[in-house]
């Protein structure tokens, strides 16, 4: 990246790691994907329990090969061969975990973490339970504020996961939600029953936190995840 591109971008992660102190999420600017595990390594204690929402972005980051080798109680939602039953079982320990481990879809200049979920046990979990919420989340993810937010979303992040997922949902032929530039009534959603395989059920927007530093975001200077 061009070093003038760059420092513009360093500008745009000051402003958000100010705003998201402002409502109680810690914040901090790691440069490199290598950066990541012993970041977190650094904020978690041997022997501890961890569970993750679903990420490509942990997986691009090594988080998950790191927490399976680890000196961790870890929930392995991704283990191989898990049933259904088995799945549902760590969702559930999910929320009792010492620390969660997760990305966010967006992250907004005016200090808001956004994040949009299907069935919901990651927003679920980033909520309530864990006693610590660690996100990892690209700079490339920083948006001014919440409309962008939503549409980066609609344009970006869903279609992405809902053609990994192999959903059926519409954006996966459109490469877009196909309500991206409805009006302002109906910007989050589409009509009832518009999209019967979407993964866009539940949207959840972080602002002031109750429990101060519960939640961190590791704002990284590399393009990860969707």
């Amino acid at each position: 990246m061009d070093a003038h591109k760059k420092a513009i971008k360093h500008l745009q992660v000051e402003r958000t790691i100010k705003s998201l102190a402002k409502n109680n999420i810690e914040a901090r600017f790691i440069s490199s994907i290598a950066e990541v595990v012993p970041t977190i390594a650094s904020l978690m204690k041997e022997g501890e329990s961890v569970a993750v929402g679903g990420s490509v972005t942990l997986d691009e980051t090594g988080v998950l090969e790191y927490l399976r080798n680890g000196s961790y109680v870890f929930y392995d939602r991704y283990k191989k061969g898990i049933s259904k039953e088995e799945l549902d079982e760590v969702f559930l320990k999910s929320f009792s975990a010492d620390t969660y481990l997760s990305s966010a879809n967006a992250l907004t200049e005016h200090g808001e973490v956004y994040c949009v979920d299907g069935r919901s046990n990651r927003v679920s979990a980033m909520l309530y339970g864990p006693k610590q919420v660690i996100l990892v989340v690209s700079w490339d993810k920083i948006v001014p504020d919440i409309i962008s937010a939503i549409l980066r979303v609609k344009n970006i992040a869903a279609p992405a996961n809902a053609k990994r997922l192999s959903t059926g949902a519409y954006c996966t032929e459109s490469g877009k939600c196909i309500n991206a530039g409805c009006d302002d009534k109906h910007l989050m959603a589409l009509g009832a029953g518009a999209c019967e395989h979407t993964i866009c059920s539940n949207y959840v927007v972080f602002s002031h936190q109750q429990i101060q530093g519960r939640m961190k975001v590791l704002i990284v200077g590399e393009s990860i995840g969707y």
